[in-house]
């Protein structure tokens, strides 16, 4: 009897849906648009976070990007955080959007340009350099975060944003 209500137990542990922890950090970032985005308003569901650059050579994953955020619409959220650590970003943030919307029909969220990597670098980018020893070593670097708000993983430029190993990753976090 004791058996079967432990199996039971675990049984609504396991099933039970993710809940956002308390003390995982939110990060707010300035949208392109104006106003802002708060990762606190997506918690409970998967977050990728993705440092672009429109010169760069992989900003053809722009059209990934808008790929994979028309796939997960309502249940995950893809986030472009322009960057010009790299020197390969435009002067303003009027001529990334405009350059976004035109050449890929970008509708995803996009924040304001940002430092990722050097200088003083955005809160999130900071975090995850000094918690999980993560930092863009180039554009288009990603970043998951899980429905909880806690890091999952990050991957390199040259893996494409709707590539297996991220897919699999959002899927794994959406059936938890």
């Amino acid at each position: 009897m004791r058996t079967l209500r432990l199996a039971a137990l675990l049984a609504l542990v396991v099933s039970a849906p993710v809940a956002a922890r308390a003390d995982a950090p939110s990060f707010t970032f300035s949208s392109i648009d104006g106003g802002s985005y708060s990762t606190k308003d997506w918690r409970g569901k998967p977050v990728l976070v993705v440092n672009t650059a429109s010169l760069c050579g992989f900003a053809g994953q722009y059209e990934n990007l808008q790929d994979l955020s028309d796939r997960y619409q309502g249940r995950a959220v893809v986030l472009a955080v322009p960057s010009d650590d790299f020197a390969q970003e435009l002067a303003s943030e009027a001529e990334v959007k405009e350059f976004c919307e035109v050449n890929f029909d970008l509708n995803l969220p996009m924040t304001t340009i940002q430092n990722v990597a050097k200088g003083k670098v955005h809160p999130f980018y900071a975090w995850a350099r000094d918690a999980h020893g993560f930092t863009p070593g180039w554009n288009f670097n990603k970043v998951l975060i899980g429905p909880d708000g806690e890091f999952v993983k990050a991957w390199g430029s040259t893996t494409k944003p709707d590539a297996r190993p991220i897919t699999n990753a959002i899927d794994g976090l959406l059936t938890q």
